[in-house]
């Protein structure tokens, strides 16, 4: 078996993007379809950067479900993790554009149905980082899956990451939010949060060092907060903060999966062996690519060229 450099377990769907700048969902008219999901956009991100990346998921046996299957496979992702249901409809996300956090309404089905037998042990075993996100641990059997592959992988020796990307009408309550993120915390995992995810999560503005105290007391050494047009901080356990001005862009287009950019980069030079200096760097000029184009990083540019 192939080393796996990045196993993607967690939700696809289809984003359904607004085609008008700057309004809110009830004053969107028109969408345009893209293939959406925070853990989606980093596999094939990161299989574009040359990474032997899986993804672990579930569709709907429809139309969606085959568009994602054909886009994941178009672009080299290895699709044999992906479970195809015939009593599920494919997830999917209406999106408001915006060029701050953009508002969205998810109508969600297939994407939580994650099971065991979809992640061999075998697998884990091959695999350098397991990546997830606060969206695919928000629901059943999919966070029960996820936590319990996450110890495993842990145990094998694998790294861990996740994208706290919360938003409180995904969960039951903040107060399981809580409990299962401290849960996947425990195997210390690279984490990506945002200044939104932080102020939806604990409800309130909190100092930068308060939110990094709060992943360090739960066992993480490596905490990464994005600060849009800001930049980024990062903070590694008992050493001192670093701090980088975001790219210059003249003309943002979409912040929709710019996140996921800046990730999938990070964990590139991370695999990479890089410093943590230069996955940051790396992070950000994918970021700032992302950030010109609607939609995913487009087809017709060679990204690797324009990071190294």
């Amino acid at each position: 078996m192939d080393k796996i450099d990045i196993l993607c377990v967690g939700e696809v769907l289809v984003d359904f993007i607004g085609h008008q700048e700057g309004v809110l969902i009830n004053e969107t008219r028109d969408y345009h379809r893209y293939l959406g999901g925070s853990p989606t956009n980093v596999a094939m991100n990161s299989t574009r950067l040359g990474l032997n990346t899986i993804m672990v998921a579930t569709v709907g046996k429809d139309g969606f479900g085959t568009y994602i299957a054909e886009r994941l496979g178009d672009v080299g992702v290895n699709t044999d993790h992906l479970n195809i249901l015939e009593d599920k409809s494919t997830s999917v996300i209406f999106v408001s554009r915006s060029d701050g956090t953009p508002d969205f309404i998810p109508y969600r089905s297939a994407d939580c149905c994650i099971y065991e037998e979809q992640i061999s042990s075998e697998t884990l075993a091959n695999t350098t980082i397991f990546h997830t996100t606060c969206f695919a641990l928000s629901k059943n059997p999919a966070q029960k899956t996820i936590l319990k592959k996450a110890q495993e992988a842990y145990n094998l020796g694998c790294k861990l990451s996740i994208d706290v990307n919360y938003a409180r009408k995904l969960w039951k309550s903040q107060k399981k939010a809580f409990k299962v993120i401290k849960t996947y915390c425990q195997f210390n995992p690279l984490i990506k949060i945002s200044e939104d995810d932080m102020l939806r999560l604990f409800e309130k503005e909190l100092p930068h060092d308060e939110i990094f105290q709060f992943f360090h007391d739960q066992g993480v050494d490596i905490v990464c907060l994005t600060l849009g047009s800001k930049g980024v901080k990062l903070s590694q356990k008992g050493e001192k903060v670093i701090e980088m001005p975001a790219i210059k862009i003249d003309k943002v287009m979409d912040t929709t999966g710019a996140g996921d950019a800046f990730w999938s980069g990070f964990l590139f030079a991370y695999i990479k062996e890089k410093s943590i200096q230069e996955c940051l760097d790396i992070a950000l000029k994918l970021a700032a690519l992302k950030l010109q184009n609607v939609g995913r990083l487009p087809d017709n540019i060679n990204i690797l060229s324009k990071l190294l």
